[in-house]
Protein backbone atom coordinates (compact mmCIF):
# COMPACT_ATOMS: atom_id res chain seq x y z
CA UNK A 1 0.00 0.00 0.00
CA UNK A 2 1.28 3.48 -0.85
CA UNK A 3 2.30 6.01 1.80
CA UNK A 4 -0.19 8.04 3.79
CA UNK A 5 -0.57 11.79 3.36
CA UNK A 6 -2.72 13.42 6.04
CA UNK A 7 -3.90 9.95 7.00
CA UNK A 8 -4.96 9.01 3.47
CA UNK A 9 -3.51 6.42 1.12
CA UNK A 10 -2.25 8.05 -2.07
CA UNK A 11 -2.21 5.43 -4.80
CA UNK A 12 -1.94 1.66 -4.92
CA UNK A 13 1.29 -0.29 -4.65
CA UNK A 14 -0.34 -3.29 -6.29
CA UNK A 15 -1.58 -1.36 -9.32
CA UNK A 16 1.82 0.24 -9.76
CA UNK A 17 3.45 -3.20 -9.69
CA UNK A 18 0.80 -4.70 -11.98
CA UNK A 19 1.03 -1.97 -14.63
CA UNK A 20 4.82 -2.24 -14.60
CA UNK A 21 4.61 -5.92 -15.59
CA UNK A 22 1.61 -5.93 -17.90
CA UNK A 23 3.72 -6.53 -21.03
CA UNK A 24 5.44 -9.66 -19.69
CA UNK A 25 5.17 -12.36 -22.37
CA UNK A 26 3.75 -15.03 -20.05
CA UNK A 27 1.46 -12.93 -17.88
CA UNK A 28 -0.04 -15.17 -15.19
CA UNK A 29 -0.53 -12.18 -12.89
CA UNK A 30 -3.51 -10.82 -14.80
CA UNK A 31 -6.90 -11.76 -13.37
CA UNK A 32 -8.99 -11.19 -16.49
CA UNK A 33 -9.72 -12.99 -19.74
CA UNK A 34 -7.42 -12.07 -22.62
CA UNK A 35 -8.63 -9.21 -24.80
CA UNK A 36 -11.65 -9.78 -27.02
CA UNK A 37 -11.10 -8.21 -30.47
CA UNK A 38 -13.18 -5.31 -31.72
CA UNK A 39 -13.48 -7.09 -35.07
CA UNK A 40 -15.54 -9.81 -33.40
CA UNK A 41 -18.21 -7.36 -32.18
CA UNK A 42 -21.10 -6.74 -34.61
CA UNK A 43 -20.52 -3.01 -35.01
CA UNK A 44 -19.99 -0.60 -37.89
CA UNK A 45 -18.24 2.76 -37.97
CA UNK A 46 -21.57 4.56 -38.14
CA UNK A 47 -22.51 2.95 -34.81
CA UNK A 48 -19.85 5.04 -33.07
CA UNK A 49 -21.00 8.63 -32.91
CA UNK A 50 -18.59 10.81 -30.94
CA UNK A 51 -21.26 12.72 -29.00
CA UNK A 52 -24.60 11.65 -27.61
CA UNK A 53 -27.14 12.19 -24.86
CA UNK A 54 -25.43 10.64 -21.82
CA UNK A 55 -25.41 13.28 -19.11
CA UNK A 56 -26.74 11.04 -16.32
CA UNK A 57 -26.46 7.73 -18.08
CA UNK A 58 -26.77 6.68 -21.72
CA UNK A 59 -30.23 5.16 -21.86
CA UNK A 60 -29.47 2.24 -24.25
CA UNK A 61 -26.49 1.29 -22.05
CA UNK A 62 -28.60 1.47 -18.87
CA UNK A 63 -31.26 -0.64 -20.58
CA UNK A 64 -28.68 -3.27 -21.59
CA UNK A 65 -27.31 -3.47 -18.02
CA UNK A 66 -30.90 -3.61 -16.73
CA UNK A 67 -31.65 -6.64 -18.90
CA UNK A 68 -28.39 -8.35 -17.96
CA UNK A 69 -28.86 -7.90 -14.20
CA UNK A 70 -32.66 -7.97 -13.94
CA UNK A 71 -32.97 -4.61 -12.16
CA UNK A 72 -34.67 -1.35 -13.15
CA UNK A 73 -32.65 1.45 -14.77
CA UNK A 74 -33.29 3.65 -11.71
CA UNK A 75 -31.10 1.24 -9.73
CA UNK A 76 -28.09 1.50 -12.08
CA UNK A 77 -25.14 3.89 -12.07
CA UNK A 78 -22.78 3.39 -15.01
CA UNK A 79 -19.14 4.37 -14.78
CA UNK A 80 -15.55 3.53 -15.77
CA UNK A 81 -14.79 -0.03 -14.66
CA UNK A 82 -15.27 -1.69 -11.29
CA UNK A 83 -12.56 0.27 -9.48
CA UNK A 84 -14.27 3.62 -9.99
CA UNK A 85 -17.60 1.95 -9.26
CA UNK A 86 -16.20 0.81 -5.90
CA UNK A 87 -14.73 4.25 -5.22
CA UNK A 88 -17.97 6.13 -5.85
CA UNK A 89 -20.12 3.53 -4.07
CA UNK A 90 -17.93 3.82 -0.98
CA UNK A 91 -17.79 7.61 -1.22
CA UNK A 92 -21.58 7.99 -0.98
CA UNK A 93 -21.78 5.48 1.86
CA UNK A 94 -19.02 6.49 4.26
CA UNK A 95 -17.58 9.62 5.82
CA UNK A 96 -14.10 10.13 7.28
CA UNK A 97 -13.84 8.21 10.54
CA UNK A 98 -16.55 5.68 9.69
CA UNK A 99 -15.79 2.03 10.39
CA UNK A 100 -15.61 -0.24 7.35
CA UNK A 101 -15.35 -4.02 7.74
CA UNK A 102 -13.42 -5.66 4.87
CA UNK A 103 -12.67 -9.31 4.17
CA UNK A 104 -9.10 -10.63 4.56
CA UNK A 105 -7.49 -11.45 2.20
CA UNK A 106 -8.96 -9.20 -0.47
CA UNK A 107 -8.18 -7.02 -3.46
CA UNK A 108 -5.79 -4.31 -2.32
CA UNK A 109 -7.67 -1.45 -4.02
CA UNK A 110 -10.72 -2.05 -1.83
CA UNK A 111 -8.62 -1.34 1.25
CA UNK A 112 -6.66 1.58 -0.19
CA UNK A 113 -9.85 3.19 -1.55
CA UNK A 114 -11.61 2.98 1.82
CA UNK A 115 -8.53 4.34 3.55
CA UNK A 116 -8.22 7.16 1.03
CA UNK A 117 -11.81 8.10 1.91
CA UNK A 118 -10.79 8.33 5.57
CA UNK A 119 -12.44 5.14 6.82
CA UNK A 120 -11.29 3.20 9.87
CA UNK A 121 -10.57 -0.27 8.55
CA UNK A 122 -11.48 -3.47 10.37
CA UNK A 123 -11.02 -6.93 8.88
CA UNK A 124 -12.89 -10.22 9.07
CA UNK A 125 -11.02 -13.38 8.08
CA UNK A 126 -11.48 -15.76 5.18
CA UNK A 127 -9.51 -18.71 6.47
CA UNK A 128 -7.19 -20.56 4.07
CA UNK A 129 -7.95 -23.85 5.83
CA UNK A 130 -11.63 -23.27 4.98
CA UNK A 131 -10.84 -22.64 1.32
CA UNK A 132 -11.26 -18.88 1.92
CA UNK A 133 -15.03 -19.36 2.19
CA UNK A 134 -16.89 -16.87 4.36
CA UNK A 135 -18.06 -17.95 7.80
CA UNK A 136 -20.83 -15.59 8.91
CA UNK A 137 -19.75 -16.10 12.53
CA UNK A 138 -16.53 -14.25 11.73
CA UNK A 139 -18.50 -11.26 10.45
CA UNK A 140 -20.82 -11.39 13.46
CA UNK A 141 -17.81 -11.34 15.75
CA UNK A 142 -16.06 -8.46 13.96
CA UNK A 143 -19.00 -6.13 13.26
CA UNK A 144 -19.83 -3.35 15.71
CA UNK A 145 -22.47 -0.68 16.15
CA UNK A 146 -19.99 1.69 14.51
CA UNK A 147 -19.73 -0.35 11.28
CA UNK A 148 -21.23 1.48 8.33
CA UNK A 149 -20.19 -0.83 5.49
CA UNK A 150 -19.18 -4.49 5.02
CA UNK A 151 -17.03 -5.08 1.93
CA UNK A 152 -16.49 -8.40 0.16
CA UNK A 153 -15.86 -9.94 -3.27
CA UNK A 154 -17.83 -12.72 -4.97
CA UNK A 155 -16.20 -14.63 -6.56
CA UNK A 156 -13.51 -14.01 -3.99
CA UNK A 157 -10.41 -12.17 -5.16
CA UNK A 158 -7.83 -13.75 -4.88
CA UNK A 159 -9.10 -17.34 -4.35
CA UNK A 160 -12.27 -17.60 -6.52
CA UNK A 161 -14.27 -19.01 -3.57
CA UNK A 162 -18.02 -18.67 -4.25
CA UNK A 163 -20.41 -17.27 -1.64
CA UNK A 164 -23.91 -18.70 -2.01
CA UNK A 165 -27.12 -16.74 -1.73
CA UNK A 166 -28.06 -18.09 1.71
CA UNK A 167 -24.73 -16.93 3.14
CA UNK A 168 -25.11 -13.54 1.47
CA UNK A 169 -28.61 -13.15 2.92
CA UNK A 170 -27.22 -13.91 6.39
CA UNK A 171 -24.49 -11.31 5.89
CA UNK A 172 -27.16 -8.79 4.90
CA UNK A 173 -29.10 -9.47 8.11
CA UNK A 174 -25.98 -9.08 10.24
CA UNK A 175 -25.16 -5.77 8.56
CA UNK A 176 -28.74 -4.50 8.86
CA UNK A 177 -28.76 -5.26 12.58
CA UNK A 178 -26.21 -2.45 13.13
CA UNK A 179 -27.49 -0.14 10.38
CA UNK A 180 -24.73 -1.04 7.90
CA UNK A 181 -24.85 -1.96 4.23
CA UNK A 182 -22.96 -4.62 2.25
CA UNK A 183 -20.81 -3.77 -0.77
CA UNK A 184 -20.27 -6.83 -2.99
CA UNK A 185 -17.74 -6.60 -5.81
CA UNK A 186 -19.08 -9.12 -8.34
CA UNK A 187 -16.63 -8.49 -11.17
CA UNK A 188 -15.66 -12.21 -11.30
CA UNK A 189 -19.08 -13.72 -10.57
CA UNK A 190 -19.99 -14.54 -14.17
CA UNK A 191 -16.93 -16.82 -14.32
CA UNK A 192 -18.90 -19.26 -12.13
CA UNK A 193 -20.37 -20.68 -15.31
CA UNK A 194 -21.67 -23.95 -13.87
CA UNK A 195 -23.11 -22.49 -10.67
CA UNK A 196 -26.62 -21.00 -10.99
CA UNK A 197 -26.31 -17.47 -9.66
CA UNK A 198 -27.77 -13.99 -9.75
CA UNK A 199 -26.55 -10.65 -8.52
CA UNK A 200 -26.87 -10.07 -4.78
CA UNK A 201 -28.63 -6.79 -5.60
CA UNK A 202 -31.82 -8.88 -5.56
CA UNK A 203 -31.38 -9.76 -1.88
CA UNK A 204 -32.44 -6.43 -0.41
CA UNK A 205 -31.77 -2.71 -0.15
CA UNK A 206 -28.82 -3.26 2.20
CA UNK A 207 -26.80 -4.59 -0.76
CA UNK A 208 -24.72 -2.42 -3.09
CA UNK A 209 -23.20 -4.30 -6.03
CA UNK A 210 -20.35 -3.35 -8.36
CA UNK A 211 -19.45 -5.07 -11.61
CA UNK A 212 -18.09 -4.53 -15.11
CA UNK A 213 -17.24 -6.17 -18.43
CA UNK A 214 -13.52 -5.95 -17.68
CA UNK A 215 -12.63 -9.36 -16.23
CA UNK A 216 -14.86 -12.21 -17.39
CA UNK A 217 -15.53 -11.16 -20.98
CA UNK A 218 -12.16 -9.84 -22.15
CA UNK A 219 -13.67 -6.39 -22.70
CA UNK A 220 -11.45 -4.40 -20.38
CA UNK A 221 -10.76 -1.71 -23.00
CA UNK A 222 -14.40 -0.60 -22.97
CA UNK A 223 -14.12 0.40 -19.29
CA UNK A 224 -17.79 -0.43 -18.84
CA UNK A 225 -18.64 -0.66 -15.13
CA UNK A 226 -21.70 -0.14 -12.99
CA UNK A 227 -23.20 0.00 -9.49
CA UNK A 228 -26.54 -1.53 -8.53
CA UNK A 229 -28.25 0.02 -5.50
CA UNK A 230 -31.42 1.69 -4.28
CA UNK A 231 -32.52 4.66 -6.42
CA UNK A 232 -31.72 7.29 -3.77
CA UNK A 233 -28.15 6.04 -3.53
CA UNK A 234 -27.85 5.92 -7.32
CA UNK A 235 -28.95 9.56 -7.51
CA UNK A 236 -26.22 10.50 -5.05
CA UNK A 237 -23.67 8.64 -7.17
CA UNK A 238 -24.68 10.51 -10.33
CA UNK A 239 -24.28 13.82 -8.51
CA UNK A 240 -20.92 12.85 -7.03
CA UNK A 241 -19.77 11.63 -10.44
CA UNK A 242 -19.96 15.23 -11.69
CA UNK A 243 -16.68 15.72 -9.80
CA UNK A 244 -15.01 12.83 -11.66
CA UNK A 245 -16.19 12.04 -15.20
CA UNK A 246 -18.70 14.85 -15.93
CA UNK A 247 -19.50 13.23 -19.32
CA UNK A 248 -18.11 9.81 -20.31
CA UNK A 249 -16.56 8.90 -23.64
CA UNK A 250 -19.63 8.33 -25.80
CA UNK A 251 -18.08 5.88 -28.33
CA UNK A 252 -17.16 3.62 -25.38
CA UNK A 253 -20.78 3.77 -24.16
CA UNK A 254 -22.07 2.80 -27.59
CA UNK A 255 -19.56 -0.04 -27.97
CA UNK A 256 -20.40 -1.25 -24.47
CA UNK A 257 -24.09 -1.33 -25.37
CA UNK A 258 -23.33 -3.41 -28.45
CA UNK A 259 -21.16 -5.76 -26.37
CA UNK A 260 -23.80 -6.18 -23.65
CA UNK A 261 -26.41 -7.02 -26.27
CA UNK A 262 -24.09 -9.63 -27.78
CA UNK A 263 -22.38 -11.29 -24.79
CA UNK A 264 -22.92 -14.83 -26.03
CA UNK A 265 -19.71 -15.07 -28.04
CA UNK A 266 -17.40 -13.40 -25.47
CA UNK A 267 -18.92 -15.61 -22.76
CA UNK A 268 -18.42 -18.79 -24.82
CA UNK A 269 -14.82 -17.79 -25.56
CA UNK A 270 -14.15 -17.10 -21.87
CA UNK A 271 -15.69 -20.41 -20.86
CA UNK A 272 -13.54 -22.28 -23.38
CA UNK A 273 -10.32 -20.59 -22.22
CA UNK A 274 -11.07 -21.15 -18.54
CA UNK A 275 -12.18 -24.76 -19.02
CA UNK A 276 -8.90 -25.68 -20.68
CA UNK A 277 -6.72 -23.72 -18.26
CA UNK A 278 -8.53 -25.01 -15.18
CA UNK A 279 -7.80 -28.57 -16.25
CA UNK A 280 -4.16 -27.74 -16.86
CA UNK A 281 -3.86 -25.89 -13.54
CA UNK A 282 -5.53 -28.70 -11.57
CA UNK A 283 -3.07 -31.23 -13.04
CA UNK A 284 -0.14 -28.95 -12.27
CA UNK A 285 -1.13 -28.32 -8.64
CA UNK A 286 -1.89 -32.00 -8.02
CA UNK A 287 1.67 -32.93 -9.00
CA UNK A 288 3.30 -30.32 -6.75
CA UNK A 289 4.30 -31.21 -3.19
CA UNK A 290 5.57 -27.66 -2.65
CA UNK A 291 2.19 -26.01 -3.26
CA UNK A 292 -1.06 -26.16 -1.30
CA UNK A 293 -4.41 -25.14 -2.75
CA UNK A 294 -8.12 -25.56 -2.10
CA UNK A 295 -9.26 -25.81 -5.70
CA UNK A 296 -12.70 -24.35 -6.41
CA UNK A 297 -12.82 -25.14 -10.13
CA UNK A 298 -14.41 -21.79 -11.03
CA UNK A 299 -13.23 -18.27 -11.64
CA UNK A 300 -10.31 -16.64 -13.38
CA UNK A 301 -7.71 -17.02 -10.61
CA UNK A 302 -6.31 -19.46 -8.04
CA UNK A 303 -4.32 -18.62 -4.90
CA UNK A 304 -1.87 -21.40 -3.91
CA UNK A 305 0.40 -21.34 -0.87
CA UNK A 306 4.13 -21.91 -1.27
CA UNK A 307 4.90 -24.39 1.52
CA UNK A 308 8.62 -23.63 1.67
CA UNK A 309 10.51 -20.73 0.15
CA UNK A 310 9.95 -17.07 -0.59
CA UNK A 311 7.23 -15.92 -2.97
CA UNK A 312 8.90 -12.62 -3.80
CA UNK A 313 12.08 -14.48 -4.73
CA UNK A 314 10.02 -16.86 -6.86
CA UNK A 315 8.31 -13.91 -8.55
CA UNK A 316 11.66 -12.25 -9.21
CA UNK A 317 13.09 -15.46 -10.69
CA UNK A 318 10.13 -15.76 -13.05
CA UNK A 319 10.41 -12.14 -14.19
CA UNK A 320 14.18 -12.15 -14.57
CA UNK A 321 14.73 -15.45 -16.31
CA UNK A 322 11.43 -16.62 -17.78
CA UNK A 323 9.45 -13.52 -18.91
CA UNK A 324 6.68 -14.77 -16.64
CA UNK A 325 4.68 -13.04 -13.91
CA UNK A 326 2.57 -14.14 -10.95
CA UNK A 327 0.91 -11.83 -8.42
CA UNK A 328 2.75 -12.04 -5.08
CA UNK A 329 0.51 -12.70 -2.10
CA UNK A 330 1.91 -9.78 -0.11
CA UNK A 331 -0.40 -7.54 -2.15
CA UNK A 332 -3.33 -9.46 -0.64
CA UNK A 333 -1.92 -9.60 2.88
CA UNK A 334 -0.74 -13.22 2.59
CA UNK A 335 2.95 -13.29 1.63
CA UNK A 336 3.19 -17.10 1.54
CA UNK A 337 0.63 -17.24 -1.27
CA UNK A 338 0.59 -16.06 -4.88
CA UNK A 339 -2.20 -15.54 -7.40
CA UNK A 340 -2.22 -17.24 -10.80
CA UNK A 341 -4.46 -15.87 -13.53
CA UNK A 342 -6.22 -18.41 -15.77
CA UNK A 343 -7.54 -16.07 -18.45
CA UNK A 344 -4.66 -16.05 -20.94
CA UNK A 345 -4.43 -18.04 -24.16
CA UNK A 346 -4.08 -21.75 -23.21
CA UNK A 347 -0.76 -22.11 -25.06
CA UNK A 348 0.64 -19.16 -23.10
CA UNK A 349 -0.77 -20.62 -19.89
CA UNK A 350 0.82 -24.03 -20.41
CA UNK A 351 4.19 -22.47 -21.12
CA UNK A 352 3.84 -20.18 -18.11
CA UNK A 353 3.25 -23.20 -15.86
CA UNK A 354 6.36 -24.85 -17.28
CA UNK A 355 8.31 -21.73 -16.36
CA UNK A 356 6.75 -21.76 -12.89
CA UNK A 357 7.84 -25.38 -12.45
CA UNK A 358 11.44 -24.49 -13.36
CA UNK A 359 11.46 -21.42 -11.11
CA UNK A 360 10.08 -23.43 -8.21
CA UNK A 361 12.97 -25.87 -8.66
CA UNK A 362 15.54 -23.10 -8.74
CA UNK A 363 14.21 -21.31 -5.66
CA UNK A 364 13.19 -24.37 -3.61
CA UNK A 365 13.54 -23.77 0.11
CA UNK A 366 15.11 -20.32 -0.33
CA UNK A 367 14.15 -18.05 2.55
Amino acid sequence: MEKLIDGRVMGSEFMQWSKSHVHVKYNLASSGISNYPLSALPCKLEDLEITGDSFYGYDPLLQAISELCGVSKERIFSTIGTSLANHIAMAVMIAPGDEVLIESPTYELLISTAQYLGARIKRFPRHAQNGFRIRTADIQEAITQATRLVVMTNLHNPSSAYTDEATLASIGKIASSVGARVLVDEVYLDAAFDIPHRTSAHLGGEFIVTNSLTKVYGLSGLRCGWVLAEPQLINRMWRLNDLFEVIPAHPAERLSTIALNNLGEPAARARSILSENHKECARFIKEREDLELTYHGVGTVVFPRLKMGNVDRLSGELLENYETSIAPGRFFGMPEHFRIGLGVDPAIFRQGLKHLEKALGRTAGAA
